[in-house]
């Protein structure tokens, strides 16, 4: 029985997609529920999956477009008993010559291995030619232990691959002198390559943001001392109890939650003539993908603990990888965080993410010479970006916004008082 796999609808509004990657082959048996290839969409990356174990036909080649519910592929499920590979209790009727096996023969030994291979014929070495082959005291050890002969090992030898052969001339090549490289070679070649429709649709949104939006960047820095002194002190408390790492990310997402909730407009979006202000907390963290960047958003980031937070990053960033970030994971978000110091980036002014109004940007920690009671002392600094849409966002709620942010990171414990002084709190103040 032949069963159709169709393209998979990525989301509403997408009606094609890219044919991205084939993981098998016609003609290649593949099981039930593997994974056998992979489509691209505007917003994500999508696996094909077989609907059933059998012999696979691929109709659409990688890299063209089709619809959303076209035919890429047929399964014969009819050929699902005809799978020839042995399972772990069969050997296989023949073996392939190991390379380490090989890589010894002379050059007669691998014109007579050469002339065997393309004749259907197996191989018959006469025993008086085992003197010419030269065999490794390891290789030697193993067939005293198992009472074999050089001309046990060479009569079974049923077949010579393709790989074995290669294996045995580039053994005699690298015997050759060694040619003169010009070292000062120029080249005026170019590599050109199809741009998916992530990537596509990527620079769409980033153009429009420029146009549509009235973006400005304020700046700030924080002392991150305390944080590192935290996770110093109880990360491996932390990992015993939770199962993951304390990390940065976390005190950040909390951190900006708890301003977001006192500069509300900061949380917001413009939806036509109207100002719409979300009284739930998404915060979408940007991911650096091969396929571009994508932006997984955590739920009601106001309910959860810092261990609940790294946990999700963490199942994001194992996602990323695999490039298996589904929309619904990455559709919505109030406000994202992106964070540049991964890769060394000391200051930026990130894009602002649509529809929301604002984006943060984080940058690596360098110690620097910081005045501190009129003394110059050596802190670790990471300086602060906020982009924002002025349209909906004044300075002083932008300003006062990142003041809060950096605020909450220099005194991490004024997170669990909305933002008051411990002390004063204990003293009623």
């Amino acid at each position: 029985m032949l069963i159709e796999i169709k393209v998979p609808s990525p989301g509403e509004s997408i009606s094609e997609v890219e044919m991205a990657n084939w993981f098998v082959n016609t003609g290649d048996f593949v099981e039930k529920d593997q994974e056998i290839g992979e489509i691209e969409s505007e917003k994500a990356t999508l696996p094909l999956i077989a609907d059933t174990s059998g012999v696979v036909e691929i109709l659409i080649e990688a890299g063209n477009t089709v619809a959303v519910g076209a035919i890429v592929c047929r399964i014969d499920s009819s050929k699902a008993g005809e799978n020839s590979a042995p399972t772990k209790n069969q050997k296989p009727e023949t073996q392939n010559t190991s390379a380490s096996s090989v890589q010894h023969l002379k050059p007669e030994t691998l014109r007579q291995a050469q002339s065997s291979h393309q004749n259907p014929e197996p191989i018959h070495t006469p025993p008086d030619n085992t003197s010419n082959i030269k065999t490794t005291p390891l290789a030697k050890k193993i067939m005293e232990e198992h009472n074999l002969s050089t001309e046990d090992i060479i009569n079974g030898l049923k077949k010579l691959s393709s790989k074995d052969v290669k294996t045995v001339i580039h053994s005699l090549d690298s015997e050759l002198p060694v040619p003169q490289i010009n070292t000062k070679a120029i080249t005026r070649d170019e590599e050109r390559n199809k741009m998916s429709n992530l990537r596509k649709k990527l620079s769409q949104r980033l153009v429009a943001v420029k146009n549509e939006t009235a973006m400005l960047t304020t700046f700030n820095e924080a002392d991150m001392s305390k944080i590192i002194g935290l996770r110093k002190k109880y990360q491996a408390d932390f990992i015993e109890k939770h199962g993951v790492k304390l990390g940065f990310m976390s005190f950040f997402t909390k951190a900006i939650t708890r301003a977001l909730q006192e500069f509300p407009n900061v949380n917001s979006r413009i939806e036509g003539e109207e100002i719409v202000k979300p009284l739930f907390y998404d915060i979408g963290i940007a991911v650096q993908t091969d396929k571009g960047l994508m932006v997984p958003v955590l739920r009601n980031v106001e309910t959860l603990g810092l261990a609940e937070i790294e946990k999700q990053i963490i199942d994001f960033a194992g996602k990323a990888r695999k490039n298996r970030i589904s929309i619904e994971e990455m559709t919505g978000g109030s406000f994202t965080i992106t964070n540049g110091g991964t890769f060394g980036s000391m200051l930026s002014t990130p894009i602002i993410n649509p529809p929301q109004s604002a984006i943060l940007g984080m940058h690596n920690i360098i110690e620097r010479p910081v005045a501190i009671n009129g003394e110059v002392v050596i802190r670790p600094m990471m300086y602060l970006a906020l982009s924002y849409d002025h349209r909906i966002i004044d300075g002083r709620d932008s300003v006062g916004f990142l003041v809060k942010v950096k605020e909450y990171l220099e005194n991490p414990e004024k997170m669990l008082f909305e933002g008051s002084d411990p002390e004063k709190m204990l003293l009623q103040l």
